[in-house]
């Protein structure tokens, strides 16, 4: 027999299915309930609230598991690269050799941008924050390829793979383009035989007189720390993207929404103000200690601790902080910001204070650090999330443009005033 809740209101009972995910998880069926009653839920935030079911990736916050189509991240980690999770994610298997060859032929083909694109970027001031400039660019490459955004759920499905791999090259370029036109030096054309990381951070750094190579330290790191953002379950931006789906749009238009949701400091800014809270405790002439202290008692905000889903350990974190202090140790820095980012962590992981309330540090504190470590300026920290957000988006605007989701269109609760009446401008 099917499991059932019985929600009572006013006297009267309501029953309602229960649903049960792969994971274990329950959910209370309530889509009835209006009709029902003339009642609605209300949760804030959505915190309560399943918007969707999906397969592409499983969190159990509690107890700081991370899956992607099954497999746990610890593996995807160890032994995929940021390309071959990309597949996984998108697609619902980890490909084969011949298909990971196929998808990183078609991603590295579609990076260079057309040349009668390029003055696009003339548009946008030379100081334009490189997040408006890579939702809008996105949205208009989509411009380019008609047959790729008809807002024709059967076309664009017809051409959803090669939307996909030119998404995922394209983000990289345009993110490479931005910041090259914010420090005023010319396009550095991509090299198609480099691998994805490589060949974004030679669009990056390059100079006239010389190409830019990573470290393999350096090109480990940040396929790993695309890897890790690779998709993150309903968030703020993912769960924008298929919003603007349900609606009809195509991926270009969706992503390009995802970017503006992933904007804010409380979701992809994040850890740029990691790095901001370290520079401005060095700038007082604190080592950390005095910070720690104003943290336990309120007068200071710890920026990448804690975790509004995990209240464990970030499993993210734990990998990608192994990460920054390998590639910390391989550079050889000596800035001071990242010895007081030592100090706070070592404070999170040890003091009472921060382990009583399970403050971790998250994967926005050990992100910064590498971006920092790269090279990576701190206004660039946000696109390089969106670059690795990437796959995810495009998966979960693929499960709406291929189920039956029905146009998103939350309720509200009306809190405003009541019978009122036109009042003539003189009578005001």
């Amino acid at each position: 027999m099917s499991e059932t809740a019985t929600i009572t209101i006013d006297g009267n009972s309501y029953e309602y299915p229960v649903i049960s995910g792969t994971e274990g998880e329950k959910a209370i069926d309530v889509r009835k309930l209006r009709a029902d009653s003339g009642y609605i839920t209300y949760d804030d935030g959505y915190g309560n609230t399943g918007s969707c079911l999906s397969d592409i990736t499983f969190i159990n916050g509690e107890v700081g598991i991370l899956r992607h189509r099954g497999i746990p991240i610890e593996e995807l980690a160890g032994q995929a690269s940021f390309l071959g999770t990309a597949f996984l994610v998108i697609y619902g298997h980890l490909p084969s050799q011949e298909e990971y060859v196929h998808f990183s032929q078609q991603v590295a083909g579609n990076a260079a941008m057309p040349d009668d694109f390029r003055h696009h970027f003339n548009g946008f001031p030379s100081d334009a924050h490189p997040m408006a400039v890579l939702s809008a660019m996105l949205n208009a490459a989509g411009c380019c390829h008609s047959e790729m955004t008809s807002n024709d759920r059967e076309q664009d499905m017809e051409h959803f793979d090669q939307a996909a791999a030119l998404l995922i090259s394209k983000v990289r370029t345009i993110a490479a383009m931005s910041y090259r036109m914010s420090q005023g030096l010319p396009f550095v054309a991509p090299r198609l035989d480099a691998p994805y990381v490589d060949d974004f951070l030679h669009m990056m750094f390059s100079t006239e007189e010389k190409d830019y190579e990573p470290t393999p330290e350096i090109a480990k790191a940040m396929d790993l720390f695309f890897l890790l953002h690779a998709d993150h379950e309903q968030n703020c931006s993912t769960s924008t993207v298929r919003m603007v789906a349900s609606g009809g749009a195509n991926l270009f238009a969706s992503v390009s929404a995802g970017v503006s949701a992933l904007w804010g400091p409380l979701h992809g800014g994040a850890n740029t103000a990691v790095v901001k809270m370290l520079q401005s405790i060095h700038d007082s002439g604190d080592d950390g200690s005095q910070f720690i202290e104003d943290a336990k008692t309120g007068k200071a905000r710890l920026m990448g601790f804690g975790h509004r889903v995990y209240k464990n350990y970030d499993p993210r974190a734990k990998i990608l902080g192994g990460a920054a202090e390998e590639i910390l140790n391989s550079l050889g820095h000596d800035d001071p910001l990242l010895d007081i980012a030592r100090h706070l962590e070592k404070a999170a992981l040890e003091d009472e204070y921060f382990v009583k309330r399970k403050l971790y540090p998250n994967v926005d504190f050990y992100s910064g650090l590498i971006l920092k470590a790269v090279g990576i300026p701190v206004e660039m920290f946000t696109v390089m999330f969106a670059i690795g957000r990437m796959p995810g988006w495009i998966a979960n605007w693929r499960e709406i443009a291929t189920g039956s989701s029905r146009i998103h269109r939350p309720r509200q609760v009306y809190t405003g005033k009541v019978d009122q009446h036109f009042v003539p401008v003189e009578e005001r």
